[in-house]
């Protein structure tokens, strides 16, 4: 008795399976001329049965390797887009690829491993657990561990997917993934990343619905050339995925800048503060900035109003600090909260200043006004050049110290875009070396504040200030000393010595700018002038692309303010001008990647409704403006044409004789150009008609055509539905139905056989037919 199996393959052929894999000459030349993804499937990047479902046995294999390549692709991308953010630990990086590469291992050799059903409900259940204490206990935040569980669920499905459920929970990980790497970084890399991953998530799509349309196929095709349909549907795949990844992404970014924005985002509050903190805070320890200025990242681009040729060379204030242990400089001034006006500025106190200061400075004023795009710190400080007035951003409440450091207070929205107004005139030399010494009582004891120093410090202050006659020369003799008479370097020894002043200034003689602020900083203080260190930023780099200053975490600064009374705090730079020279030379392609970079945070990252009506207005302002050009354009085209029209009028009535002949001449040509092809058949069809030997097959179907019209006004007309034979038999008339029939049988031979005898003979026949009756 026959076996089940032998009576379910009954009656159906069946086919051949190799025991191994034989490659010939064909599959080679086959295989290069498949694209990128089509080789990656014959090369075996698929396991027969890994993925596969009840049904689906007899799918086309070239859909089934396309999928699992595609989907691969979707995961390692989605993956990839979370990893460039930089945001996990490595021990969660390596598993995970090692986690990818054996699966990508496993479809290179065309194995199979999957993990059963029991194995992987423990394996989830026990994520699950791990992901509540997690949360709960050991980070306590939300967004660490929940990536954390997505790419464990993601790593199970993937050794565990069987049916077309298994395959959109895993397309549905990878997008969560994608997701927060959104939320993770602001970088515009991640444009790039998600570019590849929507690609291969509409492949992977795309060819998940031919998998699902021919697994529910009731007719199959009875013969399958595989290496055609692997070539063509790889080149379709090729070509189709990418068309309809741009106009995805097109229409995703129509809707981003069109929609409305009522909030700064669901997720920003997941968001992280900041990488990195770039040498300013209210607490610094000496050889902290030398760490910080060896990395090239993007601290923030300043876009000064009118300056398109980076005329500008500004400190960026961040905090300045006041209190100092002999160790550490810090800010323990109070804050005062800002007023904000109606048109949502915030206007600065202008304690800092003087009153001489502003009489002064009122007198040469020198106003700038600039635009801030901050790259996340994890600092909620303003970077504002000198003598800031105002300042402008989508921000609650902002509050100033006395040493004029600007905070953001607003929790929820970190100092990323703002704009500012400075008034950055100085006093001349002459004014500051006018300037008394009667200070506010609170000056001496904040900002002549000392610890115990090595009493080398202060003698050494006082040979340097010899003979400088007032407090202004004073700090410029300092300040010269220090420039002069020692080195800079980002090297600062592997131990911490007792007195870090004393063993610069008498021991090593090198050090970096926070070494010589705090060293002009204590000097100036033990001559009685009030001086503190100031934490911020030098311009950087100019982009002439985008017109703005890259500033790095490598430009991060220390220098020194001292107070003269009428005139206010005045910048000094004790560091050596070699140290401070910005790397030029940008080459073209930095500059447009800079100007992405820049665009990508201003007008995606922080594009809000500020952003949207600015863009709505300029939008509004240039189809005004184009529709306004097509309406003098039409005007003028219409009195142009006005103008011909006179004029041939003016033409005509001069003379009409003329003029009437021209017009029927110009009539005749426009007719002959309007037939001429027409006519050219015509011509070519009479000549056919008159030599049908030269063309039987030609010639053949003219005469025939010219017989059915002629026997068509005798009441029999031909249907398109019939064939020659079938027209020959509705002929009733007996007599014309030889003739028809014996024309028909020499048009058939010249038409299908080109048999130039029988068409010779058709016009011959088409008479006899119309003459006789």
């Amino acid at each position: 008795m026959a076996s089940m199996a032998e009576v379910r393959s009954a009656g159906r052929p069946r086919t051949a399976v190799p025991t191994r894999f034989e490659v010939t000459s064909e599959f080679r030349a086959r295989h290069r001329a498949l694209p990128f993804t089509a080789r990656l499937a014959n090369n075996g990047m698929c396991m027969a049965g890994t993925f596969s479902q009840n049904g689906a046995a007899g799918l086309p294999h070239a859909i089934e390797r396309y999928f699992e390549v595609a989907l691969y692709l979707m995961v390692l991308t989605g993956f990839a887009t979370l990893a460039q953010t930089g945001q996990l630990d490595p021990l969660t990086v390596l598993l995970v690829i090692g986690a990818l590469a054996v699966r990508g291992y496993l479809l290179i050799r065309r194995q199979i491993f999957v993990l059963s059903e029991q194995r992987t409900k423990h394996l989830t259940l026990a994520f699950a657990i791990w992901y509540l204490a997690d949360f709960l206990y050991i980070s306590r935040t939300f967004i660490g561990p929940t990536v954390h569980l997505v790419l464990a669920l993601m790593v199970v499905r993937l050794f565990s997917a069987r049916r077309d459920r298994d395959f959109v929970f895993l397309s549905i990980l990878s997008f969560l993934l994608v997701l927060a790497a959104s939320v993770l970084t602001v970088d515009s890399t991640f444009l790039v990343a998600f570019s590849a991953f929507m690609l291969a998530a509409v492949a992977t799509f795309i060819l998940l619905e031919m998998r699902r349309s021919a697994a529910a196929a009731t007719v199959r095709a009875r013969e399958f050339v595989e290496n055609t349909s692997d070539q063509r549907l790889g080149w379709h795949l090729a070509g189709a995925s990418p068309v309809l990844a741009f106009f995805i992404l097109a229409g995703a970014a129509a809707i981003f800048f069109v929609m409305p924005r009522v909030s700064a985002g669901y997720f920003s509050a997941y968001a992280p503060s900041g990488e990195f903190s770039a040498g300013f805070s209210d607490r610094v320890q000496l050889g902290r900035i030398g760490e910080i200025q060896q990395s090239g990242s993007v601290v923030m681009h300043v876009q000064i109003e009118g300056d398109q040729r980076g005329a500008h060379d500004l400190k960026w204030r961040g905090v300045s600090l006041s209190l100092f242990d002999g160790r550490n400089w810090s800010s323990p001034q109070r804050q005062v909260v800002v007023p904000r006006l109606g048109d949502g500025r915030f206007v600065l106190p202008s304690f800092r200043y003087g009153q001489r200061a502003r009489e002064s400075i009122l007198g040469r004023s020198r106003p700038l006004h600039y635009r801030v795009l901050l790259e996340p710190l994890g600092t909620n400080l303003f970077f504002l050049a000198p003598r800031a007035e105002a300042l402008q951003g989508d921000y609650q409440m902002v509050t100033t110290d006395e040493g004029g450091a600007v905070y953001d207070l607003d929790r929820g929205r970190a100092p990323g875009l703002y704009e500012a107004d400075s008034d950055v005139a100085r006093p001349t030399p002459q004014e500051l070396r006018s300037a008394g010494e009667n200070l506010p009582p609170e000056y001496w004891l904040i900002y002549l504040q000392l610890p115990e120093v090595d009493r080398r410090i202060p003698e050494l202050a006082r040979q340097i200030t010899a003979h400088a006659g007032n407090n202004y020369d004073k700090a410029t003799a300092v300040e010269r000393y220090l420039t002069t008479n020692y080195g800079y370097t980002l090297e600062m020894g592997r131990f911490v010595p007792k007195d870090p002043l004393a063993y610069f200034l008498f021991e090593r003689k090198q050090g970096h700018c926070e070494y010589f602020a705090s060293s002009m900083a204590v000097m100036l203080r033990t001559l009685k002038i009030p001086a503190r260190v100031v934490n911020g930023f030098r311009t950087g780099e100019f982009n002439d692309v985008t017109a703005q200053y890259v500033v790095r975490a490598r430009n991060a600064h220390s220098w020194v303010e001292a107070y003269f009374p009428g005139y206010g705090w005045v910048d000094f730079d004790p560091t050596p001008a070699s140290a401070l020279e910005t790397r030029r030379g940008w080459s073209r392609v930095m500059l447009y990647l800079d100007a992405m970079s820049s665009f990508w945070r201003e007008w995606v990252i922080n594009y809000d409704v500020n952003h949207q009506m600015v863009l709505g207005e300029e939008a509004g302002r240039t189809s005004r403006g184009y529709l306004a050009k097509l309406r003098d354009r039409a005007h003028k085209r219409y009195a142009a044409l006005l103008r011909a029209a006179r004029n041939t009028r003016n033409r005509l009535i001069r003379a009409p004789g003329a003029w009437s002949l021209g017009g029927i001449l110009a009539i005749l040509v426009l007719l002959f150009g309007i037939n001429a092809r027409r006519m050219a058949r015509s011509w070519q069809a009479r000549r056919t008609a008159a030599h049908p030997e030269r063309s039987p097959q030609q010639a053949a179907s003219i005469w025939y055509a010219r017989m059915t019209r002629a026997v068509a006004r005798r009441g029999w007309r031909k249907s398109t539905a019939q064939t020659p034979a079938e027209f020959v038999t509705t002929i009733a008339d007996v007599e014309l139905r030889q003739r028809v029939g014996k024309f028909t049988r020499h048009y058939e031979n010249a038409r299908f056989g080109e048999s130039a005898e029988d068409a010779r003979k058709l016009p011959e026949l088409y008479e006899e037919m119309n003459t006789r009756r």
